[in-house]
C-alpha cells in the first residue's frame, strides 16, 4: 500500500496547529489576537480550506514571525542550496498572488528572498507586518505597483527598488498590468 505525502495545505495545516499549541492559545484566544474568525482558523487547521495573502499575514502577526518563515516551516527540510524547480511556491486562491521563496530561511540565517507575482486589478491588505521593523527591499521586475506604506503611496515600474521598514499597514496593489517583483527581507 503506498502512502501519499501530505500536501502543502495539509502541512500548513499541522503547522498552524503546532504553533498555536506551543504557545497555550485555543481557537478563541487566536482569534482574538489576530482577527481571523475561529470557524475560519478551525478551517484552515483541518486543511478544509487554504489560507489567503491576509489571512496569512493576521497569523504571522500573531505569531511574530514572517510570512516565508512560515512557509519554509511547512517545506520538509532546508538546503543551503534550492534549485528553482524546488523552490517553494504558494498561490492565494482568492487573489491569485504567487510567492515563491528564492532562498529560504535558515537558521542562523535571517535574509530572505521571495518573488511575487500579482495579476492586473487586485488589491492586497495587510493590517500590520508579520515582524515589525523588519528591513525590506522590494525590486520591480515587471509590471506597475502601487505600494502603500501607512499613508505614503509609492508608484513602483521595472527596475525601480523600494526600500522600507514596516511598521504599520501596508497595501500592494495593481492596475491594468500584472506586477513581479523580488523582496529581500532582513
Amino acid at each position: 500500500m503506498r502512502h501519499e505525502a501530505p500536501t502543502l495545505d495539509e502541512r500548513m495545516a499541522e503547522r498552524l496547529r503546532a504553533l498555536r499549541a506551543a504557545r497555550g492559545w485555543s481557537l478563541e484566544a487566536l482569534a482574538e489576537r489576530c482577527g481571523v474568525s475561529r470557524a475560519t482558523l478551525s478551517r484552515l487547521e483541518k486543511a478544509e480550506v487554504s489560507p489567503t495573502a491576509e489571512v496569512l499575514g493576521r497569523l504571522c502577526a500573531a505569531y511574530g514571525i514572517t510570512m516565508s518563515r512560515l512557509l519554509a516551516m511547512v517545506e520538509v527540510s532546508f538546503a543551503p542550496l534550492v534549485r528553482r524547480g524546488e523552490q517553494a511556491e504558494w498561490v492565494d486562491p482568492a487573489t491569485g498572488f504567487r510567492r515563491r521563496i528564492v532562498s529560504p530561511p535558515g537558521e542562523p540565517l535571517m535574509g530572505e528572498v521571495i518573488e511575487c507575482a500579482i495579476p492586473a486589478g487586485r488589491r492586497i491588505h495587510y493590517d500590520a507586518p508579520s515582524r515589525a521593523g523588519l528591513e525590506h527591499h522590494l525590486v520591480m521586475l515587471d509590471g506597475r505597483l502601487g505600494v502603500s506604506l501607512g499613508d505614503v503611496v509609492h508608484d513602483l515600474g521595472p527596475g525601480d527598488c523600494l526600500r522600507y521598514r514596516l511598521h504599520g499597514p501596508s497595501t500592494f496593489e495593481t492596475g491594468e498590468t500584472a506586477a513581479r517583483y523580488l523582496l529581500a527581507m532582513m
